[in-house]
């Protein structure tokens, strides 16, 4: 019996190896790209650190609301309007004791 050999041709050769190309270029960016295997790690650890950030934020938006909330023309707090006037404008009866603290 013969044994047939297929001559590959230069052009099918050249097809080929473009392919390979394509494929080892698509591998290396699923795994070293910006959303490839080694990116996950660091995805995960700004994620955690983003929602510490939030929970943060959200915390202090909830102090402020409150504030606001104790400043509200139609009854505001007592307490609240006199430490302020006391703390930014140094205001004060001629009978008052004023003491600082360290925070």
């Amino acid at each position: 019996m013969q044994s047939r050999r297929v001559a590959i041709l230069p052009k099918d050769s050249l097809t080929q190896s473009l392919a390979l190309v394509a494929l080892l270029v698509l591998g290396a960016a699923g795994i070293a790209g910006p959303s490839g295997l080694l990116a996950w790690g660091e995805n995960a650890r700004l994620l955690e650190q983003r929602q510490d950030e939030i929970a943060a934020l959200t915390a202090e938006r909830d102090r402020l609301r409150n504030r606001v909330a104790l400043l509200d023309r139609r009854g505001a707090d007592p307490d609240l309007v006199g430490e302020l006037l006391r703390r930014n404008l140094n205001v004060a009866h001629p009978d008052e004791l004023v003491l600082p603290v360290e925070n």
